[in-house]
């Protein structure tokens, strides 16, 4: 069974980058598609991205499309996010989350979540 643990997360301006990791262990992400989803205080989790098990197919929210990159390095069994031009908006807690179904928007369809890691944006 894959464990997933984030790391990267932390204070930024607005304007800013930062670039979370993913890394799993007790599994091969090669097996798995995976995401990463965002949950803002009082608010829902919501999606993100998420990325094919080969890397081939990629899917963002229209929300940061354009400033979030997902990529996987598959041989260092880590998932990673790029986030520029951040916003106040993007101030959440970011999970990671690993799917044998398919590279989702739902979050029903992923089984294996991380612990998640604290993204705050200052304006």
């Amino acid at each position: 069974q894959v464990q997933l643990v984030e790391s990267g997360g932390g204070l930024v301006q607005a304007g800013g980058s930062l670039r979370l990791s993913c890394a799993a262990s007790g599994g091969t992400i090669s097996n798995y598609h995976l995401g990463w989803f965002r949950q803002a205080p009082r608010k829902e989790r919501e999606f993100v991205t998420a990325i094919s098990r080969t890397g081939g197919f990629r899917s963002y929210a229209d929300s940061v499309k354009g400033r979030f990159t997902i990529f996987r390095d598959n041989a260092k069994n880590t998932l990673y996010l790029q986030m520029s031009s951040l916003k106040s908006e993007d101030t959440a807690v970011y999970y990671c989350a690993a799917s044998e179904l398919g590279a989702v928007t739902r979050a029903t369809s992923y089984g294996y979540w991380g612990q998640g890691t604290q993204v705050t944006v200052s304006s």
